[in-house]
């Protein structure tokens, strides 16, 4: 190899192609051999680092391209190639920083954007995650078109997108990456099979497109396909061994599943193999958590901790078990991050509701509010909830469905009794009840479900963000037909959540907006509307960081309005469909518990059974943030908490007090 200065190009260029065409070993030696002559170069310098990274040596690779990075200014393939070295050690948040280093300097670079999308998706940040990966593929493709349904999808002016997409494909129909755009986009919609078509065609077109097939499997997951999905993340991690991302996305299909042994055992391969990776040991800690390993989750929490110092969402999710107690060094540390504010938003937040927990355990009140305030005004702006269209919204529902137009409607939907719906507001007392009734052994109980409001979404029809909904008004146009199509695909959209009894509980809270839907389709489905003192459960709500949904916790006057919301429109069920729907106070549940579990049971039409007086016995995966507490005796202590805080609460108070009177006035 001749590296004398006047052979440098040759040699350079020469090294360059070794490693464009795949001579790995032999593209190190002559950038080594380059270096030999120039030892400064910082273009041999960076391809020998390239170099390292495609052999494996990433250790090696980092530190050379760190060392390249602070020597240089303003080079964004090293700080790209970084980013990639960095996510083939599992150290995701690091390359997360590089890759988003590398775009600040160019925006431009399609294999930066679509490397974040990916370390962003195994972060759980899918919404972030969707627009880098369609970042990507805005740079890399050159059809102006296709650009403009980017920018419509970032809108969320989907129909239009997918109406480009589709015009462009009867002329290109195969461009595999728009077919996956079109697929996103149909998932996003609601499209029932078609997304998976549009993905099966693709992958026929081109096989070896892993970023199309993981989006496959994730479509097969979405669509309750769990074995076929499975069975494709089992091709992409034969194929794709470099890329943890398929075996993260298997790990949660099992928790979709409810196989939450095998999702935990997949997690411990996985932190094994990448122990610097913070959220793998996160993921890992809530599979233990809802298998009820609570010293286990404590543990895998306390890896991600020492991994990642910073990461407030470990000390949410060890303030989230409820019955652990932080350590004075740990409240110290909480204190000391927040104080500073250096952390990124979603780090902030999640240490400020830990740190108000924490404090609330300490009976030092007034300053945990200050901190569970912090938190929420941090959080609340992020998730963009309007209660105007709340109210909205309850309004149409109540105006739509009438008695009268109820009472005209014949009898449709499937006739199956299996469902027991459990509504009402998050942290009302829900998985209490769900843990009494799954104790019966002719019931099985699952998790907040999301097949309901899917189909609602669906009926409603809208395809930009701006379109007027069809629901609830075409609740009244649905042939028996539908109606009975309608309930057979809830029934086996959930069959996957069940084991073997002939009842099942659907937990989802938010399912109160759709009683009339669920009396159309699933006519002899029970409903049971979890309620609690409105001060105890918007106050709850308010100091709860959910993982996802329930946006209009975040300030006193949304929780509250949403709250008369859901209280009227209640009252409005129990007017328009008496009987339909089963009220139960946990107050009278804490008071009386075999009265109520008596009442209950005889609602949903099952004997009674002396497990459902020792409920916190039964052995299943319990997935909200009361798992804990509902794996213990009953007690009293929680019903007046908010008390301690009451002097804060008045704008709380102010809109709730109605409400106050008539469920005081019910107990």
């Amino acid at each position: 190899m001749t590296t004398d200065s006047g052979n440098y190009k040759s040699a350079f260029d020469h090294a360059q192609q070794l490693l464009q065409t795949g001579q790995f070993e032999l593209a190190h030696a002559q950038a080594e051999a380059i270096l030999d002559v120039h030892p400064k170069d910082a273009k041999t310098h960076y391809l020998r680092a390239a170099a390292l990274r495609r052999l494996g040596r990433l250790e090696e690779a980092v530190l050379a391209l760190r060392r390249l990075a602070a020597g240089t200014q303003g080079v964004a393939i090293i700080h790209q190639e970084l980013g990639q070295a960095l996510h083939g050690l599992g150290q995701i948040d690091d390359a997360i920083t590089a890759l988003r280093d590398a775009l600040s300097i160019d925006p431009t670079l399609a294999v930066s954007w679509r490397l974040l999308g990916e370390s962003l998706h195994s972060e759980g940040e899918a919404q972030e995650a969707e627009h880098a990966i369609r970042q990507a593929l805005a740079h890399s493709h050159t059809h102006p078109a296709i650009v403009k349904a980017i920018d419509l999808v970032q809108q969320e002016r989907l129909g239009m997108a997918e109406g480009i997409c589709r015009d462009y494909l009867k002329r290109h129909p195969e461009d595999v990456t728009v077919i996956r755009l079109l697929a996103e986009i149909g998932i996003k919609l609601g499209i029932k099979e078609d997304p998976e078509l549009l993905l099966e065609d693709c992958l026929k077109i081109a096989p070896d497109f892993h970023l199309a097939r993981n989006t496959y499997a994730n479509a097969l997951g979405q669509a309750h396909k769990y074995e076929q999905a499975l069975q494709q993340i089992s091709y992409l991690e034969r194929v794709d061994p470099q890329n943890f991302s398929h075996s993260i996305l298997a790990a949660s299909i099992e928790v979709m599943v409810g196989n939450y042994e095998a999702a935990a055992a997949r997690y411990t391969d996985l932190t094994n193999r990448f122990p610097l990776y913070a959220q793998l040991h996160n993921s890992h800690g809530h599979a233990l958590k809802t298998l009820g390993k609570q010293q286990d989750a404590i543990a895998a929490y306390r890896q991600a901790m020492t991994v990642k110092p910073s990461l407030g969402e470990t000390y949410w999710n060890l303030a989230n078990l409820k019955t652990f107690r932080f350590e004075t060094a740990d409240v110290s540390a909480m204190r000391q991050l927040i104080d500073t504010d250096q952390s990124a938003p979603r780090d902030y937040y999640h240490l400020c509701f830990a740190l108000g927990k924490a404090l609330e355990d300490d009976k030092q009140f007034d300053e945990s509010f200050r901190y569970y305030e912090l938190g929420n005004n941090r959080k609340q702006p992020l998730e963009g909830y309007q209660a105007d269209d709340t109210e909205a919204e309850t309004t149409a529902l109540i105006t739509h469905c009438s008695k009268a137009r109820l009472a005209r409607q014949p009898e449709s939907g499937d006739p199956a009794p299996d469902p027991i719906f459990i509504v009402g507001l998050p942290r009302a007392g829900s998985t209490l009840l769900e843990q009494i009734l799954a104790s019966h052994s002719l019931v099985d109980g699952t998790s907040e479900l999301r097949e309901m409001i899917a189909i609602a979404r669906r009926l409603g029809g809208k395809r930009n963000r701006d379109d007027e909904s069809l629901y609830p008004e075409i609740l009244f146009d649905l042939s028996a037909e539908t109606c009975r199509s309608l309930g057979a695909e809830y029934l086996e959209r959930t069959r996957i959540q069940r084991q073997e009894a002939p009842y099942f509980i659907d937990k989802m809270p938010n399912n109160f907006q759709h009683v009339a839907l669920i009396s159309k389709i699933l006519p002899n489905a029970k409903i049971i509307d979890a309620r609690r003192h409105p001060m105890a459960t918007c106050f709850s709500g308010y100091k709860q960081l959910f993982a996802a949904g329930q946006t209009f916790t975040y300030s006193q006057t949304d929780i509250a309005r949403y709250y008369a919301d859901y209280a009227r429109l209640m009252l409005h069920w129990d007017n328009v469909l008496p009987g339909k729907v089963l009220r139960v106070n946990y107050e009278s549940v804490i008071e009386n518990l075999e009265q109520e579990v008596r009442g209950i049971l005889d609602y949903c039409g099952l004997p009674f059974e002396a497990a459902c007086l020792e409920f916190h016995q039964t052995d299943r995966a319990i997935r909200t943030a009361s798992s804990e507490q509902v794996r213990q005796p009953l007690y009293s202590g929680a019903l007046e908490q908010w008390r301690n805080y009451e002097s804060h609460l008045e704008p709380m108070r102010e809109i709730l007090a109605p409400w106050i009177t008539l469920h005081e006035s019910s107990l």
